[in-house]
């Protein structure tokens, strides 16, 4: 990415256009950025060219780049198509006054600027002409340039035509003399409606789905299918062992074959989201991607069935007929009121859970979202009047489930196209047997009348019908559910000007706080549902989807979600009451919730342990995180006190909330008591945290033990008390050395090397060893690697390689890892010999003899002989190493940096670390930009070694 205004953040994602990024979509207007400048042949290539202390430059706008953009003398302009004139410099302006800069905003400015009309499809092998003037500075300038189209943007755009276009330029507020920036003085990028002919996200969606293979989905094998042995088991003859098995007990089928992780999506296309009766053969593209969402969330693989039959008992007879391929059943895009005949019917006949997404899935998440708002509101449940827009399948649901949930049945209002569904309507037959349910002994009315008063606006029906006086009319801290789509019943920003931002809402859309998307739901409830081989899934089920979703919204988000949405702050409040749909925690919080309510309520044919089954599913998500559970379950089982140092830091206080909450140690956070205590009200965190505050305590014997130490080093005791009292590496280092805390991490904002300083210095190596190393474990799909050392020792000796092969196969069993150690060079067991491959060859002998020693360890060896088995075993079968390695020991620093970030970046690896060994206590130096499950994750290594002592 090389200029980015803020396409992550949903506060700017509609307002502001993005170089070669998809922006978003407004009222069904779709954006893609075309992307030219006036004097420069290639701007991609001039702009990635740009350094800045020898670093290539990123322009953001965002938070931290906007100080970029100051030490810059470069004026950044955006040409923008008609359709966004509407919004103005308003919401640029307050985005740059929110990043806390000194940007000038009062420098902001716009002149409508009329460029002549043009069509051109351009030969994307040929330079792209662009015939146009623009104003900018008051001046008309002559756009018309060829610009070689950039690769990245090759089939970008096909047609471009615009008129009417507004110009905001943005310079700095300051300037620095940059050389490497003076080539590039302004740049114009062209916005252009995706709606334009042939270059719409229809197009991008007809190629997405016509690549080939076409489709989006694919039956792949679990088990190796490469000799004829393996043939004859997957096939003939081989398999009729397990048909016999499961001829004698039916339920042998959840052991031998799929069915325990197979779900058929079953539809007739008479009801597919913003499309209506399309079909059975036209729904499939949705069945298939609704696959791809059932395995890209919870991992279950789906046969998706599209059955040409509008006959409700037909589909419920034809679906029975396949109960035996399945685990079970998730229904979709069926009308109402079939789809209520069709549910009902199969949960009926069928042995196995039977869902259908469109009546249950906004239900349950919305439900969630509910909890949370009725809490945030200060309201209970059961005293909430609640109007429901539309009388559908999924609001007839839904209305069902709040019951569930503790409204009160009486307190629900109800209207459709024809206004409040009333008992009298009822009684006249005019609305169906589902509506009935909800049918009110009130005086008939409009949905403006259902609305007054009420504490609670759902709507599932149709977008644009509520007014801002609609939205007045409503209790205090009102909770607006808009749910229609693609459009919701009332805009975001409308109805929180029409009650000065006292509504508390949700809606589907992405781009506003609080979607309420159904996947959050379905993949979580059948994975939990699978698990335990339930036969139904039940109200309670249901219940505890909402409640695990509703409670997780209240935790500390990960980092990695709140990159994800443009490091938005993400806190439990009116703007935070559900999970996002990228929270990973989702499948690992949600399903065993599923399983237990399973259990609990008979629904389940297997008792599992949950405890167990939380581990299962969260190593789903990765061999870092199986690998990390077995460390935390380690610690968990005995605690101990870790010294967090720069304490007042926002991740640090964070991850010791989640280190206290999990079990995994007893946090000290080093620092200013006040300002810790204030920062984590502002985060709302439920925690009285242990804090050393060096600038109010008693630390006169830590200030003596510092300056007896190194007193011979040049430190006098009126230093070393400063160091207390100023430095919280140093007081942490103090505070572990004369055993007032167990371990300390540190680092978070320092590099490295004077991070180390401290703990070296007053703390030191473990007695019998004299270098410590820093080790990396990396992980794969199914292979782990501990690699050294790749922090610590620049140009290690035979003996310095030695020692550090010795503690990191220490640490590797921390893992419960059996360490198999390889030496690495360029060379192979001696077919190169000099200096430099001497040394891990020595190292390697030095490491065979010692009798200490009892894991396999080898070396000189290149990197590909270490890992290979078949390099291994065919060429070299005289190796100590009979496996592969997993423990990697790189020649010196400076090739183990590089292989792990290699390994890591382009291996695609799962770094953690790094984890510090040889030391004479726990210490662990955190890298700058760590996020917080990275701190807890080195607590739980800390606790462990800690454990050792």
């Amino acid at each position: 990415m090389f200029v980015d205004l803020a396409a992550n953040d949903p506060r700017t994602r509609d307002d502001i256009a993005v170089l070669g990024e998809f922006v978003g979509n407004d009222d069904d207007i779709e954006w893609v950025v075309s992307p030219f400048a006036p004097d420069l042949v290639d701007p991609f290539a001039t702009v990635s060219s740009l350094r800045r202390d020898d670093q290539i430059v990123e322009l953001w706008l965002g938070r931290d780049s906007c100080r970029l953009l100051e030490s810059t003398n470069l004026e950044l302009a955006v040409l923008c198509s008609g359709e966004w004139l509407e919004f103005g410099l308003e919401p640029l302006r307050s985005f740059v006054e929110r990043s806390n800069t000194s940007f000038d905003v009062s420098c902001l400015r716009c002149e409508v600027v009329t460029c002549q009309s043009y069509s051109h499809v351009p030969e994307f092998e040929r330079p792209f002409e662009q015939p146009a003037m623009a104003i900018v500075d008051g001046v008309e300038r002559p756009t018309k340039r060829d610009v070689h189209t950039p690769p990245h943007c090759r089939g970008a755009y096909k047609t471009v035509a615009f008129e009417d276009s507004l110009i905001i330029a943005i310079a700095p507020s300051h300037h620095l003399d940059i050389r490497q920036l003076t080539k590039l003085t302004f740049a114009l990028f062209l916005v252009v409606p995706r709606s334009v002919p042939g270059m719409g996200l229809d197009e991008d969606s007809l190629e997405y789905h016509r690549t080939d293979p076409p489709g989006k989905i694919e039956i792949s094998t679990t088990k190796p299918t490469n000799t004829q042995r393996d043939l004859s088991l997957a096939y003939s003859p081989g398999v009729a062992a397990p048909c016999l098995e499961i001829d004698e007990d039916e339920a042998d089928a959840y052991t031998y074959t799929a069915k325990g992780n197979l779900v058929g999506v079953v539809s007739n296309g008479s009801a597919v989201l913003g499309l209506g009766d399309i079909g059975a053969q036209a729904s499939k593209p949705v069945m298939e991607g609704k696959g791809v969402l059932f395995k890209r969330f919870a991992d279950i693989d789906v046969f998706d069935i599209e059955l040409d039959e509008a006959d409700p008992e037909k589909i419920v007879e034809a679906v029975t007929m396949m109960e035996p391929t399945f685990g079970g059943v998730n229904l979709e895009d069926i009308k109402a009121p079939e789809c209520f005949t069709v549910e009902e019917r199969l949960r009926e006949e069928l042995d196995i859970p039977v869902f259908h997404d469109d009546q249950h899935g906004t239900a349950i998440i919305s439900g969630a979202a509910l909890l949370n708002a009725a809490d945030v509101a200060g309201k209970d449940l059961g005293d909430l009047e609640v109007t429901f827009s539309g009388a559908g399948a999924s609001a007839i649901a839904t209305a069902r489930f709040y019951v569930s949930l503790g409204i009160q049945k009486e307190n629900i209002t109800m209207c459709d196209s024809s206004g409040i569904i009333t008992e009298k309507r009822a009684n006249a037959g005019d609305i169906n047997e589902y509506k009935q349910q909800f049918a009110r002994d009130i005086p008939g009315g409009s949905l403006a009348d259902a609305m007054a008063g009420a504490d609670v606006f759902v709507g599932l029906s149709a977008g644009g019908i509520v007014s801002q006086e609609m939205v007045a009319s409503m209790a205090d801290n009102p909770i607006i559910f808009a749910m229609a789509n693609p459009d919701p019943e009332i805009g975001y920003k409308e109805a929180k000007a029409a009650r000065d931002d006292d509504v508390i809402m949700a809606t589907g859309r992405s781009d506003y706080p609080n979607q309420v998307n159904n996947v959050l739901g379905f993949p979580f409830i059948f994975r939990g549902a699978l698990d335990v081989r339930a036969t139904e899934i039940n109200e309670e089920m249901k219940v505890a989807c909402a409640e695990a979703l509703a409670d997780l919204a209240r935790q500390d988000v990960p980092d990695a979600v709140v990159k994800a949405y443009g490091d938005e702050p993400l806190q439990y409040g009116p703007n935070y009451i559900i999970p996002k749909p990228v929270d990973p925690r989702v499948l690992f919080r949600v399903a065993p919730s599923i399983a237990e309510a399973a259990m609990e309520s008979g629904a389940a044919r297997t008792e599992i342990d949950l405890e167990a089954y939380e581990e299962e599913l969260e190593a789903r998500l990765g061999k870092s995180r199986e690998m990390m559970r077995v460390v935390l379950n380690k610690a968990k089982s005995d605690p101990k006190t870790v010294a967090l140092a720069e304490g007042e830091n926002e991740k640090m206080i964070r991850a010791a909330y989640q280190i206290q909450e999990q079990g995994v140690a007893l946090p000290i956070l080093i620092g200013d008591e006040s300002e810790i205590r204030q920062t984590s009200a502002n985060l709302g965190l439920d925690f009285d945290p242990q804090v050393a505050d060096p600038s109010v305590g008693d630390y006169e014997s830590y200030a003596d033990r510092l300056h007896e130490l190194r007193a011979r080093k040049g430190v006098t005791r009126t230093e070393a008390g400063e160091l207390i009292e100023r430095d919280s590496n140093y007081f942490g280092s103090v505070m572990v050395e004369q055993g007032d805390a167990d371990a300390l991490l540190t680092g978070l904002s320092h590099h490295y090397p004077s991070a180390l300083r401290p703990p070296l210095q007053v703390i030191g190596t473990a007695e019998d060893v004299d270098y410590a190393a820093g080790v990396y474990m990396l992980t794969f799909k199914n292979r782990v690697f501990f690699v050294a050392d790749a922090t610590v020792n620049q140009d290690p000796d035979e003996e310095v390689l030695a020692e550090v092969t010795r503690q990191t196969g220490k640490l590797a069993r921390r893992f419960n890892v059996e360490p198999r150690a390889a030496l690495l060079s360029y060379s192979n067991f001696g077919s190169v010999d000099n200096e430099g491959t001497r040394k891990p060859r020595k190292a390697a002998t030095m490491l065979q003899d010692d009798p200490e020693i009892d894991f396999p360890v080898d070396g000189e060896m290149q990197a590909d002989t270490a890992v290979v088995e078949d390099i291994l075993e065919g060429t070299y079968g005289f190796s100590e190493l009979e496996e592969p390695a997993n423990v990697l020991v790189f020649p010196n620093l400076e090739s183990g940096n590089i292989g792990y970030k290699l390994l890591q970046r382009l291996g695609g690896a799962d770094a953690i670390g790094p984890m510090l060994v040889g030391m004479d206590e726990p210490v662990h130096v955190l890298q700058r930009g760590d996020e917080v499950k990275d701190i807890v994750n080195l607590a739980g290594v800390a606790v462990v070694d800690a454990q050792k002592e």
